[in-house]
């Protein structure tokens, strides 16, 4: 199985950013896909960014578009939200998951990491 321990999140001011890591242990596969979510209290659980492992393509929620940047090292097994240019609509609890191939269900999360951008 695959572990997933997201970290950077904190309280920032509108324009600010921020940098998520998402740290992956156990076993791992080059058709994984990562993607980062997130959840506002109230809400459902929204995509954000994901990255397939092999190739690096990565694909963006409008709403992040140009804001956002998700990268992997592979190295570490790591993969990351660089957050600019932030919103105080994109406060949220940011989870990481992970997915065997692009049809599957995210079957793999993280704990989550609070996101909090303040006007």
């Amino acid at each position: 199985q695959v572990q997933l321990v997201e970290s950077g999140g904190g309280l920032v001011q509108a324009g600010g950013s921020l940098r998520l890591s998402c740290a992956a242990s156990g076993h791992t596969f080059s058709s994984y896909t990562m993607g980062w979510f997130r959840q506002a209290p109230g809400k459902e659980r929204e995509f954000v960014a994901h990255i397939v492992w092999s190739g690096g393509r990565t694909v963006y929620a409008d709403s992040v578009k140009g804001r956002f940047t998700i990268s992997r090292d592979n190295a570490k097994n790591t993969v990351y939200l660089q957050m600019n240019s932030l919103k105080p609509e994109d406060t949220a609890v940011y989870y990481c998951g992970a997915r065997t191939s692009s049809v599957a269900p995210y079957d793999y999360w993280g704990q989550g990491t609070q996101v909090t951008v303040s006007s």
